[in-house]
């Protein structure tokens, strides 16, 4: 079945943070915290095994959603990733942090790659499939937009 374009699709950015690597490490993996700072996830809790934590978001349109977030990858103090799920076995997304330090302060990269799992994009983009590149590119850059406000948000509780 063709999905337009959706898995695989991927966006990032790249903030200089003015706080040392360590302190930025402590914030991305604080998910409890993400509420705080984020403008999509108002929830976030590790569960007991230490390696997987529960998100729940909430939508301009009023949707919400609760999910369960995998770590992949937890390179202290340098790279911190997470595949997501819904109700199925395949991950509908990946997000991931890479730190590199710049004195006392911290380049941060963060991308999102979207997965093969369903996710309110793709149901979209298969209701419109007339409309999917505009879709995508419209939730791409809403999450980019995301990301750097996310950061901003953290980067002054932090400091």
């Amino acid at each position: 079945m063709d999905d337009y374009g959706v898995t695989g699709a991927t966006t990032g950015t790249e903030v200089l943070m003015a706080l040392p690597i360590g302190v930025v490490w402590s914030g991305i993996t604080a998910v409890e915290r993400y509420g705080e700072w984020s403008p999509e996830c108002y929830y976030g809790a590790w569960l007991e095994d230490g390696k997987r934590f529960e998100a729940r978001n909430r939508f301009a349109d009023g949707l919400e959603t609760h999910v369960t977030c995998v770590v992949t990858v937890a390179d202290e103090p340098r790279r911190f990733g997470w595949d997501v799920y819904g109700d199925e076995d395949v991950p509908f997304a990946h997000w991931e942090y890479e730190l590199e330090p710049k004195g006392a302060e911290t380049l941060v990269r963060q991308w999102f790659t979207h997965g093969p799992g369903d996710s309110g994009l793709r149901l979209g983009v298969l209701k419109h499939p007339e409309r999917a590149a505009e879709t995508i590119q419209g939730r791409l850059d809403q999450l980019s937009h995301n990301m750097r406000t996310t950061l901003r948000a953290m980067q002054q509780t932090l400091a």
